[in-house]
């Protein structure tokens, strides 16, 4: 009964077959390239999870109103590196008055600049004060005891040493730091430059204030030259 009803229709049975198998063929493309796509999207998940992980943390634009900030911390110049041609200018006078390395000199006159701009003071009056007290010798010592460019006496100044980092008092660089922080104590004590110049030299009682006078006139006269130096140097 089944073979001979299928016989009746042979023709139908095969092109229904073949559209059911084409129908089938197409769900199983289908399929298969839903997968595809899932696959190829998890795996770029996983990658650019990676990257992310990886890389390094990305700066935020600035918010609207806001300029953006620099890429990198500005640094400041030192202080050599701003009155170059002042130090320069001093250095050459000093060592031309006192007959002494320019290049020592140099070195000495930024070391007055780096620490009086740490302690808040004039470096003309650091080299002044060096002027006065040891015309530039670093080994200088007087019948009190006082040793170095800034003539400081060791022993009366025990926390001010420690305090700078100081080992050794004739040591050039390490005297002007040292020198520099009593100085401007003593100006700070004595509420001028006048009152802490003889507080330094201690003749606080000297009505003249001789010592001032003459500090005060080295850092005038070493300021004119430095102003001369540049002026004949922009000339």
């Amino acid at each position: 009964m089944t073979t001979g009803l299928f016989a009746k229709f042979p023709l139908a049975v095969g092109h229904e077959l073949h559209r059911e198998l084409g129908r089938t063929r197409a769900f199983i493309l289908a399929l298969l390239a839903t997968l595809f796509v899932a696959v190829v999207a998890t795996s770029a998940l996983r990658v650019d999870r990676v990257v992310a992980a990886t890389s390094p943390p990305r700066v935020s634009d600035p918010a609207p109103g806001q300029g953006a900030g620099p890429a990198e911390p500005v640094v400041p110049p030192s202080p050599a590196s701003v009155a170059r041609p002042e130090i320069d200018a001093l250095a050459t006078s000093v060592a031309r008055r006192f007959r002494i390395s320019t290049e020592a000199t140099r070195a000495l006159v930024a070391t007055a600049y780096r620490e009086g701009q740490l302690v808040d003071l004039d470096p003309l009056l650091i080299v002044a004060v060096i002027a006065v007290e040891s015309r530039f010798n670093p080994i200088a010592e007087s019948d009190g005891g006082a040793q170095g460019l800034m003539q400081v006496i060791p022993g009366y100044h025990r926390e001010h040493l420690e305090a700078a980092g100081v080992d050794s008092v004739l040591d050039p660089n390490a005297n002007i730091r040292l020198g520099a922080r009593i100085l401007k104590e003593y100006i700070h004590r004595g509420g001028t430059e006048t009152a802490g110049l003889q507080l330094y030299n201690g003749s606080v009682d000297d009505a003249t204030n001789a010592y001032a006078v003459k500090v005060l006139g080295e850092k005038l006269r070493l300021q004119q030259a430095v102003q001369r130096a540049l002026a004949s140097g922009r000339a």
